[in-house]
């Protein structure tokens, strides 16, 4: 299987974005600097959702099922469970949350912990918004990325501004 990689400078750090060559396989926050091995039309795609994400637009979630619509196809690796919850994790809408317990109950899982696994897993960040499942409580649970990421993302889908990028690279320094 061929691996193709990308880099993207946000607001919040850097970003690797991988690919096959035909759908995005992984995007990850924090990886420091890399070389793009290849530009694809995949990656330019990611990087245009990337731009408007980040420039406060209201984006469309990915697709997995290859029917794109416009919409960026993803393939994430992961089990048929992995799999489910992350396709369900696209229902939810730019700037909205759900619980873990009610994502476990939208896949059909009566284990909150085992949807919380499964989100935890998820090899493409912001595309397949994981950062949008929160605990039954109303606070933000664990993120691969850190709580802080998690709490900056969601407070940028629910009003976006200048200030988000400033103070995000002034906590950085």
């Amino acid at each position: 299987m061929n691996h193709y990689t990308a880099a993207y400078n946000s607001p919040v750090g850097p970003i690797v974005i991988e690919s096959d060559g035909e759908a995005l396989t992984g995007l990850r926050f924090g990886e420091g600097k890399t070389q793009a091995t290849s530009s694809l039309p995949i990656f330019d795609e990611a990087i245009r959702w990337l731009d408007d994400y980040f420039a406060g637009k209201q984006t469309e979630n990915a697709v997995m099922d290859g029917k794109t619509d416009g919409r960026i196809t993803v393939q994430p690796k992961g089990t048929l469970f992995q799999q489910r919850v992350w396709q369900t994790l696209l229902t939810i809408p730019y700037g909205k949350t759900v619980s873990y317990g009610e994502l476990a109950r939208m896949v059909g899982c009566k284990s909150a912990q085992a949807v919380g696994q499964a989100v935890g897993a998820n090899p493409i960040a912001l595309l397949i918004p994981c950062h949008r499942v929160i605990t039954a409580h109303g606070k933000l649970g664990g993120y691969a990325y850190g709580i802080e990421l998690k709490r900056h993302l969601l407070e940028w889908e629910k009003s976006p501004t200048e200030t988000f990028a400033m103070r995000t690279r002034c906590e950085r320094e």
